[in-house]
């Protein structure tokens, strides 16, 4: 069964340094038939301003990736650690028992678009950990890279979730059937058109699957999308 969420459905707030499109209950923004799904917590489509930034905040008991679609994202935190994402970079942080940290766009002209995920973890209170890494997302085209898995495998963050999360860059004609483990599964779509067993979906579009083994994904127009395999 698939369930679309449209792009226009989403929740939405424009804070000047900040323009977001929220697929699920978050902040300030409620709706009870959109709290998530499965370990699928938060997926935020934010646009930064130019010098736009999160001051320092904490975190607890939440798993949360940061993908950066264009510009740049500067990350600090109560570890110690710190560094800047472009696109390909994505950033892991395993809130546990508790983590401070901010996020700023360090350019003076440029916006950065990413998509903010946070997953539900199947463990509390761990130690808090954070990593970065570079995926070749964009000099390999037209395949689904593994970025965070349940056992770490294929160089993917270890994460302490019921889910993995691959992401790609897809060509005009690509057809693929993906294998969903857990039976469950969300695929978002960052740019370009697919579909998904036929139903046809936008970039900012969604959509949930639910008992199935796996799905049929076909592309409209180049496409860059996130793939979510959820138990």
């Amino acid at each position: 069964m698939l369930e679309v969420r449209s792009k226009n459905d989403r929740g939405h707030r424009n804070h000047g340094w900040l323009d977001t499109q929220y697929t699920f209950s978050f902040s300030d923004y409620y709706d009870p038939a959109h709290m998530g799904f499965r370990a699928l917590r938060v997926i935020n489509e934010d646009r930064i301003a130019p010098g736009g930034a999160f001051g320092a905040h904490s975190h607890q008991n939440m798993e949360i990736l940061s993908y950066v679609l264009s510009g740049e994202l500067a990350h600090k935190d109560s570890l110690g650690s710190g560094g800047v994402l472009k696109h390909g970079e994505v950033q892991f942080m395993s809130a546990g028992r508790g983590i401070r940290h901010s996020e700023a766009n360090p350019s003076a002209e440029t916006t950065t678009h990413m998509l903010q995920i946070w997953l539900l973890p199947n463990q509390e209170d761990i130690d808090p950990k954070y990593g970065q890494k570079d995926f070749p997302i964009a000099l390999q085209p037209d395949q689904l890279h593994l970025i965070a898995s349940r056992d770490g495998r294929g160089d993917s963050f270890l994460i302490h979730s019921d889910a993995e999360m691959y992401a790609g860059k897809l060509v005009r004609g690509t057809e693929f059937r993906q294998a969903l483990s857990g039976r469950n599964g969300w695929v978002q779509v960052a740019s370009g058109e697919i579909a998904v067993n036929g139903k046809v979906l936008h970039a900012g579009d969604g959509v949930a699957i639910s008992d199935e083994d796996s799905v049929r994904i076909g592309v409209i127009r180049d496409a860059e999308i996130l793939v979510f395999d959820l138990g």
